[in-house]
């Protein structure tokens, strides 16, 4: 039972490698189940850290020899490394997007949020529902100090700055 629900957990990474040795910490070490598990774990971490050197061991004997020394196996990494560039293209597409939508919500909420108050309001509300200031008046910030102007004001008091209109 043991192994079936253990099974290989020391293998997944030192999160569950360090939870798995915690765990067992804790249970009676002459039992079997426990020691089965420490087992897994330090066979799971001894065969990441053979995995780790393997991986270095590559990169040396790449930047020594070159690519071209290994044949296919230097196709199949030009291949991952064209699919990796397109995947991270891929996430910093989604990232952008993220931002983006962010961005435009929380424009959203600050044109519904009373600039006196900061109380947010449904959308199309003209008027603040708690201290019935206008809303969705654009706060006039100065791009360059950070400084906040009256609205109407074409040059910012604290620096000097023109400002957006």
């Amino acid at each position: 039972m043991a192994k079936d629900l253990f099974g290989g957990l020391g293998g997944l990474g030192d999160g569950l490698g360090g939870l798995m040795k915690g765990l067992t910490s804790m249970m009676p070490q002459d039992d079997p189940n426990v020691q089965l598990i420490k087992a897994q774990t330090e066979a799971g971490d001894l065969a990441k850290q053979e995995m780790e050197l393997y991986v270095e061991i590559g990169k040396q004997a790449v930047q020594k020899y070159g690519m071209e020394e290994f044949g296919e196996l230097a196709d199949k990494m030009k291949l991952v490394q064209t699919n990796l560039a397109a995947a991270r293209e891929k996430l910093n597409s989604a990232k952008g997007e993220q931002e983006a939508k962010e961005k435009a919500d929380k424009e959203l909420r600050d044109s519904r949020t009373c600039p006196a108050c900061g109380h947010e309001n449904p959308e199309g509300v003209k008027f603040c529902q708690e201290c019935g200031a206008k809303v969705g008046i654009k706060k006039n910030i100065c791009p360059s100090c950070g400084m906040e102007n009256p609205q109407g004001v074409k040059f910012c008091g604290g620096c000097g700055s023109r400002l957006e209109e």
